[in-house]
């Protein structure tokens, strides 16, 4: 069974940071993307990074690029989202989702995933 668990949210001011992890176990780590998503209050959900499975390639949303980075450590099944110059437009739940690579499933389809209960971040101005 497909298990992720989100830690690393909190508070935090307007410049600082956090370090979101996604601790995953069920799967085989290495055949599956693992993508960032985060829903803010009365706003749809949004991808905001994703790294492949099959060579570790990364992605980000254009809102996040430069301030946010995206790692896994594969001995420790872990996927982490390293967020620096947070602002409160940042402030929503943040969650990860797993897609098995090799049934076609990918971070650009995140209904075909499986996600964690995601983790909260407020960031104050």
């Amino acid at each position: 069974e497909v298990q992720l668990v989100e830690s690393g949210g909190g508070l935090v001011q307007t410049g600082g940071s956090l370090r979101l992890s996604c601790a995953a176990s069920g799967f085989t780590f290495d055949d599956a993307a693992i993508g960032w998503f985060r829903q803010a209050p009365g706003k749809e959900r949004e991808g905001v990074s994703c790294i492949l499975g099959s060579d570790g390639s990364t992605t980000y949303t254009d809102s996040v690029k430069g301030r946010f980075t995206i790692s896994k450590d594969a001995a420790k099944n872990t996927v982490y989202l390293q967020m620096n110059s947070l602002n409160p437009d940042a402030t929503a739940v943040y969650y990860c989702a797993v897609f098995i690579e090799y049934l076609g499933k990918a971070c650009s389809d995140p209904e075909s995933g499986h996600w964690g209960q995601g983790t909260q971040v407020t960031v104050s101005s």
